[in-house]
């Protein structure tokens, strides 16, 4: 069975921090790309960040380039995205999803989405 599981969403107040995981399984993890995705409401999804070490594709977001860092722990079948200089606009749910070889395509699989809410 495939699974995406995100974790550590939470409450942080603008100009922090924080540190979201994606544990993947059921799947040959080094032969997709792992991508984020956020997803405020009443707006419409929004890719994040991607990361591929099958071609070495790579993605960010101009909203979020020079404060989230995406990497990977293939070991782990774990991604990461670190978030930095948090923004109230960056309050969305967030989602991890893999997409087969490179981030050019659309993902396959996805995950159930872990909350980020920034204050002001």
């Amino acid at each position: 069975e495939v699974q995406l599981v995100e974790s550590g969403g939470g409450l942080v107040q603008a100009g922090g921090s924080l540190r979201l995981s994606c544990v993947a399984s059921g799947f040959t993890f080094d032969d997709y790309a792992i991508g984020w995705f956020r997803q405020a409401p009443g707006k419409e999804r929004e890719r994040v960040s991607c990361f591929s070490s099958s071609d070495g594709s790579t993605y960010s977001a101009d909203s979020v380039r020079g404060r989230f860092t995406i990497s990977s722990d293939n070991a782990k079948n774990t991604v990461y995205l670190q978030m930095n200089s948090l923004k109230p606009e960056d309050t969305a749910a967030y989602y991890c999803a893999a997409a087969v070889y490179t981030c050019a395509l659309s993902p396959l699989y996805w995950g159930q989405g872990t909350q980020v809410t920034v204050s002001s």
